[in-house]
């Protein structure tokens, strides 16, 4: 048994709790608990040295929680059913064309910076929300520590920069909204337009799901065609 990995959890847990009703009372992004926590975590275990192997010792159940609680999302898909049918074709190409800007994106921007094999295929497996992303990145030989980060990064990212983007392109559409932070933002961008609209926190949680189903049936042929022809 290792205390110092059992201590990790409950801190986790217990920041979690408190930073929840503290974004509650100041619902300020930077104090939202998928940020403001980790950031603490990540502060405390390098004053006090805590390894990260040390930290996922008892931790790494809640990564695996993600999975479940990603399945949970289509209850409100399916109360809404028979509006997303209306607008299938839409939230279809939008998905497909989405999963294909990321995954090139990716791609050029580990060229640019000449990442090595391992990395560049994390950062092309990021593109979609993260139990789908460790998926996709275990079939194609990428890092699942690294994927979980560069997902986490492009989350909150998206989430940051959403409604200043979404402003500037004038979309009117509560679909086209739901679908832009969901295929770009993942879990958090799903949160965020749930902020805003339940109708775009339902396409958000469509083109999440979708997109990530996508990926890890079609993505690791796709990938390996870019990496090796492009």
């Amino acid at each position: 048994m290792n205390l110092v990995a059992i201590l990790c959890f409950i801190i986790t847990l217990i920041g979690y709790v408190l930073s929840k009703k503290l974004h509650q009372k100041y619902p300020y992004m930077l104090l939202a608990p998928g940020i403001f926590v980790p950031f603490v975590i990540i502060v405390l275990m390098v004053i006090f040295n805590v390894s990260y192997d040390t930290y996922m010792i008892e931790n790494k159940w809640l990564i695996w929680m993600l999975g479940p609680a990603t399945i949970a999302f289509a209850i409100p898909i399916y109360e809404y059913r028979k509006v997303i049918q209306e607008h299938v074709l839409a939230i279809s190409l939008g998905i497909v064309i989405g999963m294909f800007a990321g995954v090139m994106s990716s791609f050029y921007l580990a060229k640019l910076f000449s990442f090595n094999q391992e990395t560049t295929y994390s950062l092309m497996a990021r593109s979609i929300s993260t139990p789908f992303a460790m998926e996709l990145t275990s079939n194609i030989g990428g890092s699942v520590e690294l994927v979980i980060l560069f997902t986490m990064i492009t989350g909150i990212a998206g989430v940051a920069m959403a409604d200043m983007i979404l402003l500037a392109l004038k979309l009117n559409s509560r679909f086209a909204q739901g679908a832009a932070l969901g295929n770009s933002a993942h879990g958090f961008g799903t949160s965020k337009a749930f902020m805003r609209h339940r109708e775009e926190g339902v396409v958000a949680c469509l083109t999440m799901v979708l997109s990530g189903v996508f990926m890890v049936l079609l993505g690791p042929a796709i990938i390996r065609f870019i990496v090796t022809y492009l």
